[in-house]
């Protein structure tokens, strides 16, 4: 199949690009730059000159392929509708990538033990209300023709199979141990995430792009960790002794800015992927998050 990707040279997109092209799939991606597409060149991607903000752009690439695949921007109403609006009635896939804060509360580095799977109800933050509205106007193109499909990645870690081999949260961490000498948490860092393996996530894109049927949500985990013994690990894997520090939310806005630090980096997002496992036969084997950190990508 002929497939439009957004994302192309970022982590999420082009590690579902790498898989869709083994599968035997031909894969055109969103390049901002002719820069950005000899990266895409060299990955066996087919570069197409655009931004999100080409809504023609985005509408003809999605008309001329025979599945689209968003990993561009959770969060970019103008483009999801551009091409969703151009395949109305063409029961095309419309893949469209998510994120698992959408579940976070702004808990400050506390944890939470509030847990949520596909049936359970989310009342957003104010800062994911909006991408929780898209999600769901998004899904609602099942009804117009569309097989809309939406993928909730919770922490993604490992090295990516395309041009952006790295997510953000663990690089991000392992960045401030650097720096600071030691890791460094959020309070008590208590707050827990769940996560998924690059690799495991891929096979997720993979499987929901054969067998997931119009209007299906998954989202996408494999464990979860604490952000303290995540730093733990960090430190372990840099050889600093002790435990990591507190860092207060002032610190951490400097940091990494206002809303990650607070809607990110000190919420909890504790998710299952129960349909994923039970109606696509997702089955995730890759190294766990401690294990990669302690003795795998990023210990070398």
């Amino acid at each position: 199949m002929k497939i439009f990707l957004t994302g192309a040279t970022g982590y999420i997109g082009g590690s579902v690009a790498s898989g869709l092209i083994a599968a035997g799939h031909n894969v055109v991606g969103l390049a901002r730059s002719e820069e950005r597409a000899v990266e895409l060149r060299g990955k066996s991607i087919e570069p197409l000159i655009g931004s999100l903000d080409d809504h023609e752009i985005l509408a003809r690439a999605s008309q001329d392929a025979e599945a689209i695949v968003n990993a561009a921007n959770a969060d970019d109403r103008g483009a999801a509708e551009a091409m969703l609006s151009a395949i109305v009635g063409s029961d095309k896939l419309f893949l469209h990538t998510s994120g698992s804060s959408i579940v976070g509360q702004r808990d400050q580095g506390e944890k939470s033990d509030a847990i949520f799977d596909e049936t359970t109800p989310i009342e957003p933050s104010a800062a994911r209300v909006a991408r929780v509205a898209l999600n769901t106007d998004i899904l609602a193109f099942s009804g117009k023709g569309v097989r809309a499909v939406v993928v909730c990645p919770s922490l993604i870690y490992g090295l990516g199979l395309g041009v952006n081999q790295h997510s953000m949260q663990v690089p991000w961490l392992i960045d401030l141990a650097r720096k600071s000498g030691v890791a460094r948490h959020i309070g008590s860092g208590e707050n827990i995430w769940s996560n998924v393996h690059i690799d495991d996530l891929m096979e997720l894109y993979i499987l929901a792009f054969d067998k997931a049927p119009a209007g299906g949500f998954y989202f996408a985990e494999n464990g979860e960790e604490s952000m303290r013994d995540v730093c733990r690990s960090i430190n372990k894997m840099l050889g600093v002794e002790g435990a990591p520090k507190e860092m207060s939310l002032d610190d951490a806005s400097a940091e990494w800015g206002e809303g990650p630090a607070n809607n990110t980096m000190a919420s909890n997002s504790r998710v299952r992927a129960n349909r994923a496992r039970q109606e696509l036969g997702w089955a995730p084997k890759a190294p766990s998050l401690i294990n990669e950190l302690e003795r795998g990508c990023y210990a070398n």
